[in-house]
């Protein structure tokens, strides 16, 4: 998916595209008949383009990308990122982080409503919990009860083979869509995963040099 334009009312003093490397362009077609906000020759108002999940992309997919994109305008400077973990924080108790290593050896349900799933999935695995299991909804979905009492299937399922019981992770998107119906899911821990946005170091494009084109692109 690429992002550029969501939000035509609001003035602007520079556009960053957005390019999901796990599915940049999809089959090319436009909401909603494909993944795309506005056709790829949209690249041409950007100032910057940013493809995010590098790491869990082969090298030469990025320099497909790549390739498109200056295709499209060949002076754009193009960074990579990656979500990168930071914390948790459980449910009932916001206001304390958790280390990641308290999902070290447990049996977990990762459940989502974002464009990628596999990243959060993948983010988990890393993590080094026991087992992990997922349940992905659409993007942007509001979990609904009927959601809750399968959710609540699944976990029993995963207690009565594992013989103890398993947590839910769900991201701070999914979290703050509606905070309260995952309560539902009690007794089960509910825990959420904070991450962060970090630039991959690649072809001496780095976070400093990041920050200096923004405050270049801003002093013009």
């Amino acid at each position: 998916m690429m992002v550029c334009r969501q939000h035509w009312s609001l003035c602007r003093d520079l556009e960053i595209v957005m390019i999901n490397g796990l599915m940049p362009w999809g089959n090319c077609k436009l909401l909603p008949l494909g993944p795309l906000r506005e056709p790829l020759i949209a690249i041409k108002r950007a100032n910057i383009a940013v493809v995010h999940h590098a790491d869990l992309v082969l090298e030469q997919k990025l320099k497909d990308i790549k390739l498109v994109v200056q295709e499209i305008k060949e002076s754009l400077p193009i960074f990579y990122t990656r979500m990168t973990p930071s914390y948790f924080f459980e449910l009932r108790n916001i206001s304390k982080k958790m280390h990641l290593g308290a999902v070290l050896n447990a049996v977990v349900l990762c459940v989502s409503a974002i464009g990628s799933p596999y990243a959060f999935v993948r983010a988990m695995e890393k993590i080094g919990p026991l087992f992990v299991d997922r349940f992905d909804f659409s993007d942007h979905y509001s979990f609904q009860l009927k959601d809750i009492h399968m959710m609540r299937g699944r976990l029993r399922q995963l207690e009565d083979k594992f013989g103890y019981k398993p947590i839910v992770i769900v991201t701070e998107k999914d979290y703050d869509r509606d905070p309260e119906i995952l309560k539902h899911l009690h007794p089960f821990k509910v825990l959420v995963l904070c991450s962060e946005m970090q630039i991959i170091p690649c072809n001496g494009c780095n976070e400093d040099s990041f920050k200096s084109l923004l405050k270049e692109l801003l002093e013009v």
